[in-house]
């Protein structure tokens, strides 16, 4: 038996997850879906969540429990695994990357967003990738100017959402038409500005950690391009795939959780 972590992506929470849990506890592992900070049922300000808020709740967690943890990330929240893994390497046991931001060093999350020209979420968030502000967020979001960006960029800046016309396609082409009609109602914004962090991650903690890709062939929102420059960048131990659109945990969950009691057991 296995302890599974799971974090959810951009906008959803640990509700995205209901059909893997039963089954990833029928093989005998043990799961916590979490919801991130201002997600779910966690009443966070979204607009004050920071990326050491999403690290940290998850760092609380682990330390609760006995022995090491396979921690799984979906999409955006693959930069809070990797953070998590630099924190507490000796908690870790295995980090899975699923359709997920697989940073390196000294790298944001948008510098490889923003070369995903195909991806269907960054062509239709609310408000509009600005390429001129990114850019400045980019090149600036560290040291005292981190600090003032933190305090003074106006509220308006600060989250996104995810254009409704888009849900299907851009998410769950494959999936029922249910899990769109959830999302009508469950999905929520996203703040920026951790997406802007460069992670600092060491050989000696981070890179000890064995990790896993598991591509998502059909994906329109981290599309299979972005997924494997990624992997490029930071190679994995080992990589899996399944010919799914971004959201395999509805739409294919049982396939999913083969792959990962295979990684359970490796």
């Amino acid at each position: 038996m296995k302890t599974f972590i799971l974090l959810h992506g951009s906008y959803h929470g640990a509700w995205n997850w209901h059909k893997v849990v039963p089954l990833l506890q029928k093989l005998g592992h043990q799961t916590i879906n979490l919801d991130m900070p201002g997600h779910g049922i966690d009443r966070t300000n979204i607009h004050s969540a920071t990326l050491d808020d999403y690290t940290n709740k998850t760092i609380d967690v682990i330390r609760r429990i006995e022995g090491k943890v396979i921690l799984l990330a979906h999409s955006r929240n693959g930069i809070v695994i990797s953070k998590v893994a630099e924190k507490i390497p000796e908690k870790i046991e295995k980090l899975i990357y699923l359709a997920s931001y697989l940073i390196p060093n000294g790298k944001s999350m948008m510098e490889y967003a923003l070369l995903d020209r195909k991806s269907l979420v960054i062509q239709n968030t609310i408000p509009k990738v600005s390429l001129k502000l990114t850019s400045l967020l980019i090149q600036n979001y560290s040291g005292f100017k981190k600090t003032l960006i933190d305090i003074f960029l106006p509220k308006k800046f600060r989250t996104h959402r995810l254009s409704q016309h888009i849900f299907h396609e851009a998410l769950y082409h494959d999936c029922a038409p249910e899990i769109t009609e959830l999302a009508n109602t469950l999905l929520t914004p996203e703040p920026n500005l951790g997406g802007f962090e460069k992670l600092r991650l060491t050989p000696e903690r981070f890179g000890k950690i064995p990790k896993i890709y598991i591509e998502c062939l059909q994906d329109k929102a981290v599309t299979l391009m972005i997924q494997r420059k990624m992997q490029k960048d930071t190679p994995c131990d080992r990589v899996f795939q399944i010919d799914s659109s971004h959201s395999p945990f509805f739409s294919k969950p049982k396939e999913l959780c083969d792959i990962l009691n295979e990684i359970a057991k490796e």
